[in-house]
């Protein structure tokens, strides 16, 4: 499995360099090719690659989801080599989430009979899924279980609920004027922005964890003219449907405050909430089968980051998240994956898909489970 992490993670694959993708995609389809004996599809949409395995000539079970693409640039290699050193496994995004699709291939491998298993790795993620979203939820749709293989959270606790998402674009149109010799005449885009971005921020709430951020903004063009457009991104992270509707509406529904001045609202829901009940079945056979096989007591995690995981949660379908790799730093300098968690977790992963595809009625919490799972 290590040797097959490097494979992935020496093919450097940000989500903004489609060439760069659809490479990582074909050492992808090699290395599921050598593991599992079939080629995936490959399925390009707006330029990005995804793979695709399907098992068996019924309806779908499982689906093992995950993506190849990752935050980092091109070249971030010479800075972070891939390394291995007293059992922790370094290198651009071996925990967000090579190590993890790596996984699910090994799980996959080990079942004496796949069919009913899907295996889903996209190559946008990183940014929100933009192309593949489609096509998860046409994957996923009849599954009787989704599990993501993004990195655990902190001690490798599993991720039972996730933050839903929007994003917005608020635009300002002003009028353009000599800041010097006639600013009167002009409609400062840039104040009509700073409202904008005042009342965007005050739809958070604390203690619903309800976050508002108001991100990337820019104004004007030149120093000395009245700035006629801006804008800024908004990103928005919320535990419940409610509230998203509630944010959603109150972002669709501001005003200007300058007389003159227009704004115009892009954007919208992007992922649902992934709430306690999608997972809940799920991950209590997730800790009947830890203990099955000998394996440290499951702790569970709610976190701010959403994932692919939102969209199958969102179709009602019961979902897992964070069966991935044990570690830390995602997306940062000290991104990490502690090697000897990696059978403990592909093993348990391999039990999860046994169960569902052994109980056509849903998942149930066994006796014991398969020898052939146990690490």
């Amino acid at each position: 499995m290590v040797r097959d992490i490097e494979t992935l993670v020496t093919c450097e694959s940000p989500s903004a360099d489609l060439a760069a993708v659809a490479h990582s995609a074909d050492v992808l389809a090699e290395l599921g090719r050598s593991l599992l004996g079939v080629e995936p599809e490959r399925i390009v949409l707006d330029g990005r690659t995804h793979l695709r395995w399907r098992f068996g000539d019924g309806p779908a079970r499982v689906l093992l989801l995950g993506h190849h693409d990752t935050v980092w640039p091109m070249g971030s290699l010479a800075t972070h080599p891939f390394s291995v050193q007293d059992g922790v496994l370094r290198g651009p995004g071996c925990f967000d989430m090579k190590a993890g699709v790596v996984m699910a291939l090994h799980a996959a491998a080990s079942l004496t009979d796949r069919s009913g298993v899907s295996i889903l790795v996209t190559g946008d993620e990183e940014l929100g899924s933009p192309s593949s979203r489609e096509l998860i939820e046409e994957t996923a749709r009849g599954c009787a279980a989704t599990f993501v293989l993004e990195a655990s959270a902190d001690g490798g606790a599993i991720k039972t609920r996730r933050k839903g998402v929007s994003h917005y674009r608020i635009e300002v149109l002003g009028r353009a004027a000599h800041a010097g010799l006639e600013p009167e005449k002009g409609i400062n885009a840039g104040i009509e922005l700073s409202h904008q971005i005042l009342a965007v921020a005050a739809l958070a709430d604390a203690e619903r964890g309800t976050s508002v951020v108001p991100t990337l903004a820019q104004a004007g063009t030149t120093i000395n003219t009245v700035p006629a457009a801006a804008a800024v991104e908004v990103n928005a992270r919320l535990w419940d449907e409610e509230e998203q509707l509630r944010v959603d509406r109150a972002v669709r529904a501001l005003q200007p405050v300058l007389p003159g001045a227009e704004i115009r609202i892009a954007g919208g829901i992007n992922r649902a909430p992934l709430d306690g009940e999608s997972s809940a079945a799920l991950f209590e056979l997730a800790q009947e089968l830890s203990a099955e096989l000998g394996l440290p007591a499951l702790s569970s995690a709610s976190v701010g980051g959403a994932s692919d995981g939102n969209y199958t949660a969102g179709m009602g379908i019961p979902t897992l998240d964070g069966l991935g790799a044990v570690g830390g730093g995602a997306h940062a300098d000290h991104e990490h994956v502690l090697v000897e968690e990696l059978p403990r977790r592909t093993a348990l992963l391999a039990a999860l898909v046994e169960n569902v595809l052994e109980n056509p009625s849903g998942p149930t919490n066994p006796a014991g489970v398969s020898g052939r799972a146990r690490p």
